[in-house]
Parts: structure tokens; C-alpha cells; sequence
């Protein structure tokens, strides 16, 4: 049986999860990719990690136009045709194609499982949440080629109830390809005072943010919230990241007169890590998010999580013994969970509670859920 994975993009934390399917499939697996959209630093490594295995792809056209400001989903559209693509394809003679999502790249397997019957497998990850101003034409478009969709695998609880909600039927539904490049961060933890020195007590209590510095992300509310909740108690919060409104939410720093919170700026990803071992609690207050990756990253760097409720992985990821959900647009929940917090008096336990609860989610167990959502409509008949 021959895999061909087809997708525009993809990062460092998802070529683990190719080479494992490839070890499944017994080296019958392809990649193909969009050479000129994939950072160049992640083109050398999946061409190193996977050699023959993957075919880049240059020369996209695309029509429309895509939002990029604040990361809102649907707020823009943009339509994409690589040549060649389905002739590549075709060159592979594949007896499945995965894709991402229903529109990038993914017209091609469409094509392919109309005009050939190959099967398609579909990995997706939004939710309901994310959805909820999704514009008539792409619901019903979903809608429309779920018929040329064998199976769809989804990230988690809250993507699969959405996926079902369109019309899919729970036989063609799965859960569990996501997974983060979660190796870097399980080490030991490393003295605080690596991290705040000149710009704090070393006994704070750090809570950390790691992210785009964006409105969708709950930073306006974050910080509106930090004001009551700072008062009296010796914390910090950094926030690592960086976005087109960092400067707007530096400058509220001076008008809500914080003191303790800190913008870092961009990271390097092999020194964000540093962060990670030096907070106390990992704090993400996103408007919409379909699977956070920094939250497997906090985890697996031993620390208790403080989620919103519109984080797509929270029921995955987050019990009461290694964190707490809130409603970042709730003010007294969003305050009452950060009290909460900060009152605990095992912290290092639940951060031992996510490392353990994180160290089940792999890339080989991603990798497998993909093989076996293929397994399950491999015999089916077209």
C-alpha cells in the first residue's frame, strides 16, 4: 500500500510524524510539499530525515487573499493551485492520499479520489469555536466534498464533535493525529534565576506566555485581568513572543502601571525552553486557538497549565491535577482560576502530573492513528 501525504506547509514539531508513518507503512510513503512556503531551515530537515521520501513542490499560484494581523479564522480567503501538483501525484500511484484540511492543497485529492477512486484520508483540526463565523459558501463547501472524503482524522474531542456536526458520520471519524516536538523540553528544571535576574525577585511566582502577541490571543484581556490579581502578591509574568501589536500592549503597561510584566520578544526555539524550566505556571488566555502546540511544550517542561476554555486541546490536556480551564472573557472566572493558582501549594506536582499525561501523546501514537484510520477504510468498497 503506497501513502502519499500531500500538504502546502508544515513545521519542524510534524516531520517526527512522517517518519514514523513511513516506519508503519514499511517505506511506502511520500511527501509533498510547497518547496517555497515551508521555512528553509524545515526544508533541510525533512529532506535529510525522509531523502527520497518527499517531493517539494515551487511555483504556487494563488487568488484571493489571506488575513494575517490578528490570526482570526475566516476572515480571509485565499485559493491556491500548484502545477503540476496532481501529476505529481499521479506519478506516485498512490493507493491513499492524506491531506490537511479542506482547502490548500487538498483540491488535488479531491480530484484524485473523483477521477480515480483513490482513497483520501483527511487530518483537520478546527472546532466549533474557531468555525462559529465561517461563512456560508465554505460550510457548505465542506459539506459538499465530505462525499469524496473517506475518513477524516481529528485533533481532539472538540474537533471531532465539529467534524460530526457537518454531517460526517462517526465511522469516518478519528482523533489523534496532533502532536508536539515535545523532546527539547523533558529536562530538569533549571534555577529561576537564569531567567528573571535583573528584572525580579527569583522567589516570584513566573507565570509564562509563550505566543504571537496578538488580540486573538487574549493579551488585552490578560493584562486588564493582571491588574487586580497582581496586587499583594509577589509574581511576574512574561510574555515570549512577538506580533504586529507588541507595541500596542507595551505601551498599555504604563497606562494599567504594571510593573511586573514583561515583554521578552522573539525567541529562538532551542532557547525558549530556558523559559519553560524557569516559570512556575504556564498561562494561555486565546480567543481562539484550534490545538495549541505551547501547551504540550509547557507540559513537558513540568508545568501546571491555566487554559482558556476556547483552546481546541484543553479536554485532552488539561484535569484538575495538572491545571485549571477559565473563560478569559469572563473577568471574576479569569481572576478567580489565577487566585486559585497562585494559592496552590503543589505546583511542582501537578507540573509532574503533565509531564506524565503529556508522554502519552508521541509522534509514533500520532502516526498510528493516522495508519489506523487508513486501515479502517482500506477494505471499503468505493
Amino acid at each position: 500500500m503506497k501513502i502519499v501525504w500531500v500538504t502546502r506547509s508544515f513545521l519542524d514539531y510534524r516531520i517526527p510524524v512522517f517518519k514514523a508513518l513511513k516506519v508503519l507503512n514499511k517505506g511506502e510513503f511520500t511527501l509533498i510539499f510547497n518547496e517555497s512556503y515551508v521555512p528553509y531551515s524545515v526544508v533541510e530537515k525533512v529532506k535529510r530525515e525522509l531523502k527520497e521520501s518527499c517531493i517539494g513542490l515551487k511555483g504556487e499560484l494563488t487568488f484571493g487573499n489571506k488575513s494575517t494581523t490578528n490570526k482570526w479564522a475566516n476572515k480571509g480567503l485565499r485559493i491556491p493551485f500548484q502545477p503540476k501538483l496532481i501529476k505529481t501525484i499521479k506519478s506516485q500511484k498512490p493507493d491513499v492520499i492524506i491531506t490537511d484540511g479542506f482547502f490548500q492543497w487538498t483540491y488535488a485529492a479531491l480530484w484524485m479520489r473523483f477521477f480515480y477512486k483513490t482513497k483520501h484520508v483527511m487530518c483537520y483540526e478546527r472546532t466549533a469555536h474557531t468555525e462559529r463565523n465561517a461563512q456560508w459558501y465554505r460550510i457548505s463547501y465542506r459539506k459538499f466534498v465530505s462525499r469524496w472524503i473517506d475518513a477524516i482524522c481529528c485533533t481532539g474531542d472538540l474537533c471531532s464533535k465539529y467534524v460530526k456536526s457537518l454531517g460526517f458520520k462517526s465511522n469516518k471519524v478519528t482523533t489523534g493525529h496532533m502532536v508536539a516536538d515535545i523532546d527539547t523540553f523533558f529536562t530538569d528544571k533549571l534555577e529561576k534565576a537564569n531567567i528573571l535576574n535583573q528584572h525580579k525577585d527569583k522567589n516570584a511566582i513566573l507565570y509564562l506566555y509563550v505566543g504571537r502577541i496578538v488580540e486573538a490571543k487574549g493579551i488585552n484581556e490578560l493584562l486588564l485581568t493582571w491588574v487586580a490579581f497582581e496586587k499583594g502578591k509577589n509574581v511576574a509574568l512574561y510574555l515570549v513572543g512577538d506580533g504586529p501589536e507588541r507595541e500596542k500592549y507595551q505601551d498599555r503597561l504604563k497606562e494599567l502601571k504594571l510593573t511586573n510584566v514583561f515583554f521578552i520578544g522573539r525567541v529562538s526555539y532551542d532557547k525558549v525552553a530556558d523559559y519553560y524550566q524557569s516559570a512556575n505556571v504556564f498561562i494561555i488566555p486565546t480567543l481562539e486557538d484550534n490545538w495549541s502546540l505551547v501547551i504540550p511544550e509547557a507540559m513537558a517542561s513540568g508545568l501546571p497549565i491555566l487554559s482558556s476554555v476556547y483552546n481546541g486541546c484543553y479536554p485532552e490536556y488539561i484535569t484538575k491535577n495538572n491545571g485549571w480551564v477559565f473563560d478569559p472573557l469572563n473577568y471574576n472566572d479569569f481572576l478567580n482560576k489565577l487566585n486559585t493558582s497562585y494559592f496552590c501549594e503543589n505546583l511542582n506536582d501537578m507540573g509532574n502530573v503533565s509531564k506524565t499525561i503529556i508522554s502519552n501523546y508521541t509522534p509514533e501514537k500520532a502516526a498510528l492513528s493516522i495508519y489506523n484510520t487508513i486501515k479502517l477504510i482500506k477494505g471499503k468498497k468505493q
